[in-house]
């Protein structure tokens, strides 16, 4: 009998240790209760820093690199020289061209002062045949004396004509000597290689004094105004964003936020990912600056005003529906709400009012349903 008591005892005692220790503790939740404030909306997203161009610099003609002393990371102006490229005899064919047009323009003016000589002995004859036409009639000189004069007249117009023939034929020849000067100038300038654009230098991929070949790049520049972040959004929440979005970006290799807005919103979904591309540019472009280098970026959408939120800890799925386990006494029961925006760690909803107070599950203890009993904090 006194061992069956004693049983019972023990019995008593393991059974309320069970229901203080594990019971209890099993149906002991903590509440919450909703808070009222302004909720921004935002979508966010990972990608890389890149940018819209990236312009290849390259030489169009092979040869030996010269001037080439450019860095990554350096900015350069429009126009700034980048290097140049040996054209072996280029130059010297074109002071040769320059000085036989020189020569030419020397033998002109000598031709000239001739033609002027020429032009002098002419009107001389000239005058000579015109007082010999006036002696022949009356008969003071001999036709043979006339015929002489005559012939001088003529020789001193053809001296001068063929000097002004000669002066032509040279000023024919320097037109096409400055043609040959301006085409051989043309292809020297395409040995002369100049930034394209104002930017940074990305990428430098030879060495000075190294040999280039045709249409070979030797750096890659970007202009400020490119760069941006691409990054991949989910297609589900991606249509809510629009060009012109305010933003933040975040680098990896920063704790600083950069405001930056979305600049270009790719048409075309990832089929694989469910993702879009959307490009979200600096305001303020951080420099240095690194492509590829990872960043996340924070889209602003909209804001709510006064909206009733809670902790997303207590936001739960019931029969496939959102919803968070209300109390009422000291049972609990599912109360569906309509999810407005998330935020951080709030949710900001609709269907629950400010005073509710909300139970939050809990995956250590025995799972809620409707009616059930409770304990709370």
């Amino acid at each position: 009998m006194k061992k069956s008591a004693i049983f019972i005892v023990v019995i008593l005692i393991v059974a309320f240790g069970f229901y203080k220790k594990v019971y209890i503790p099993k149906h002991t939740f903590k509440t919450i209760t909703p808070t009222v404030g302004d909720i921004s909306v935002e979508v966010n997203g990972i990608g890389n820093v890149g940018a819209k161009n990236i312009y290849k610099i390259g030489s169009i003609y092979s040869g030996k690199l010269r001037d080439f002393n450019i860095s990554n990371g350096q900015f350069l102006k429009k126009g700034e020289l980048i290097a140049t490229v040996d054209s072996v005899d280029l130059s010297d064919k074109i002071d040769e061209q320059k000085a036989l047009k020189q020569k030419l323009l020397s033998d002109i003016e000598l031709l000239k002062v001739d033609k002027q000589s020429a032009k002098v002995n002419y009107e001389l004859q000239l005058d000579i045949f015109n007082k010999n036409i006036k002696l022949l009639k009356s008969k003071t000189i001999s036709h043979l004396d006339f015929k002489k004069s005559l012939t001088a007249k003529e020789s001193a117009k053809l001296k001068m004509q063929s000097i002004d023939a000669h002066i032509h034929s040279l000023q024919k020849q320097i037109k096409q000597i400055e043609a040959g000067i301006n085409g051989l100038e043309k292809r020297l300038a395409l040995y002369t290689i100049k930034a394209p654009i104002s930017g940074y230098v990305t990428k430098k991929m030879v060495s000075n004094y190294q040999i280039v070949m045709p249409n070979q790049t030797l750096l890659e520049i970007v202009n400020p105004k490119d760069v941006w972040v691409a990054t991949h959004i989910d297609t589900r929440v991606s249509g809510k964003v629009k060009l012109g979005d305010s933003a933040t970006i975040k680098l990896q290799s920063s704790s600083k936020k950069y405001s930056g807005k979305v600049v270009e919103i790719n048409p075309i979904n990832n089929p694989i990912t469910y993702e879009r591309e959307i490009d979200v540019a600096f305001n303020n472009l951080p420099i240095p600056f690194y492509l590829e280098e990872q960043a996340r970026v924070s889209i602003f959408i909209t804001s709510y005003k006064n909206a009733i939120k809670i902790d997303s800890k207590a936001l739960t799925l019931n029969d496939g529906k959102d919803g968070v386990w209300i109390l009422n006494g000291d049972k609990v029961y599912f109360k569906e709400l309509k999810v407005i925006a998330y935020e951080d760690k709030m949710v900001a909803v609709d269907g629950i009012s400010k005073d509710s107070k909300i139970v939050l599950p809990d995956p250590k203890k025995k799972s809620l349903s409707n009616g059930m009993k409770i304990y709370h904090d």
